[in-house]
């Protein structure tokens, strides 16, 4: 799709974030709380040539960036219960952007889509046939928007086609996943089903025993709605440290706090495992990533990581790692693995997957 100025429009469950970019250059932007009146914050900008939009969950059936008609939108509406937190915001900013803008095309970008081709072997959840096939279980993944963009600037860094490259990509934010990616393409990752599962996140616990669910239902006689607003909502680092700041996290664990000394060292733990994990699914590692608001600026969390996966061959130079700021490689001289930092850059993915878009 020719289009030299895209309307970037990123809904999360906590905010809303608008970017107008012409080429690869942001000229206009604004960050809203989640459900602000994105008409307002649009009406004196210049027309874009089409609006791309983050959606999170394209189910099995959107595997790649869509033109929205009224059946691209109903179809996204009835994927809400597979996202509940984060559908509803993406789809009350596409219909009031679009009321602002009738006779602009949008397009919907979804998280899901860049691992809709893992292997089956990564994809198939072990359960049984009829609930894969009646209510399509399977991992599904997500972060994907972040960590296509994140394998792609990698590559653009290392000076590498990212086709020849085993990448392992970190997405360390409120929310956190890791991603592999062999020749450009997600192999496997750490979300399945829902953003639940995985890494220890701010206020959701990541990946825990299924059984455990089963038994808080049946023996505690919680509702279900109540263990899935603990296990989203009060989880976590929130559960670990009583805050879901990172950052204050590590300041507390310096002065040996104990929640949150056990807090990082969790949270470590599983972010460790992850990038073993994904490693195994590329078979080596030539680059390690970190993006995310944690991944971007937490210099103890980067350096903390590639300690503990230093038999991998991950060795970072401390300086560059303590004054990483923006795109930066802090790899030490003579690593086998090259282990950058790269800003997320949703924006310039969205906008490259617009491009391709035929029309």
């Amino acid at each position: 799709m020719h289009a030299d100025r895209v309307l970037v429009v990123n809904a999360g469950s906590s905010s809303l974030k608008l970017r107008l970019l012409e080429g690869v250059e942001v000229v206009r932007s604004a960050d809203l709380p989640a459900g602000g009146d994105a008409g307002a914050a649009l009406r004196d900008w210049p027309t874009p040539d089409v609006v791309g939009h983050r959606v999170v969950h394209g189910g099995t059936e959107f595997t790649g960036p869509v033109r929205v008609d009224a059946g691209v939108r109903r179809a996204l509406g009835e994927l809400t219960d597979l996202a509940p937190l984060h559908q509803p915001t993406s789809l009350a900013a596409l219909d009031a952007v679009s009321a602002m803008l009738p006779g602009v095309p949008a397009v919907t970008c979804f998280d899901t889509a860049f691992h809709a081709d893992i292997p089956d072997a990564a994809a198939t959840c072990a359960v049984p046939l009829e609930w894969r096939q009646r209510w399509g279980i399977r991992r599904y993944g997500f972060h994907g928007l972040s960590h296509a963009w994140a394998a792609r600037r990698a590559a653009e860094l290392v000076g590498r086609p990212v086709e020849q490259l085993r990448v392992v990509s970190c997405h360390l934010g409120a929310g956190a996943s890791v991603t592999a990616v062999l020749g450009g393409r997600s192999v496997d990752t750490t979300m399945g089903f829902t953003p639940l599962d995985g890494l220890v996140m701010a206020t959701r616990s990541g990946s825990v025993d299924p059984g455990l669910v089963l038994w808080l239902l049946e023996h505690e006689h919680l509702a279900a709605h109540e263990v899935a607003a603990s296990l989203e909502q009060r989880s976590g680092l929130l559960a670990l440290a009583g805050t879901a700041d990172l950052e204050e996290v590590v300041r507390r664990s310096r002065v040996r706090d104990p929640r949150a000394v056990l807090a990082l060292e969790v949270y470590l733990h599983a972010l460790v495992a992850g990038v073993a994990a994904m490693t195994a699914a590329t078979g080596g590692l030539d680059v390690l990533v970190l993006t995310g608001g944690v991944g971007e600026h937490s210099a103890v969390v980067r350096a903390r990581a590639a300690a503990a996966l230093a038999f991998l061959g991950v060795v970072l130079d401390g300086p560059a790692n303590d004054r990483a700021h923006a795109d930066a490689d802090v790899s030490a001289p003579g690593s086998s693995v090259r282990t950058l930092v790269v800003t997320a850059r949703e924006d310039l993915q969205i906008a490259h997957e617009v491009r391709t878009l035929p029309g």
